[in-house]
């Protein structure tokens, strides 16, 4: 993989933490599903902004289009070929409190 891992983040939503998602939001221009769309499914909940795609095939969620960035990709670092998770540094999002969580990340941007 040449791309750059920056940015990574858990979520302690009840949705992420389960699944394990180690979320990597990335410009719709940047990402490419090179096999399997056609045995995708899709899964909303709450405000049906967010698109979580798996495979319902084998249940593997390796991408989708995230509430707070709904003109991007979160994908799912663990699922990406040769990525040495020890070596990705990830931040805490508190997804339990999702939207006292994201107006603290406006009013105090990094």
């Amino acid at each position: 993989m040449s791309e750059k891992l920056s940015n990574v983040v858990t979520c302690n939503c009840s949705i992420c933490e389960k699944k394990g998602f180690l979320h990597w939001i990335v410009p719709r221009d940047r990402f490419e599903l090179l096999s399997g769309e056609a045995k995708l499914t899709t899964y909303r909940f709450n405000t049906g902004i967010a698109a979580h795609h798996f495979c319902r095939v084998c249940g593997i969620h390796s991408f989708y289009v995230p509430r707070s960035d709904p003109d991007k990709i979160d994908v799912n670092v663990r699922c990406l070929d040769d990525i040495d998770l020890r070596a990705v540094s990830a931040e805490p999002f508190d997804g339990r409190h999702w939207e006292d969580a994201m107006t603290a990340r406006a009013t105090h941007p990094k």
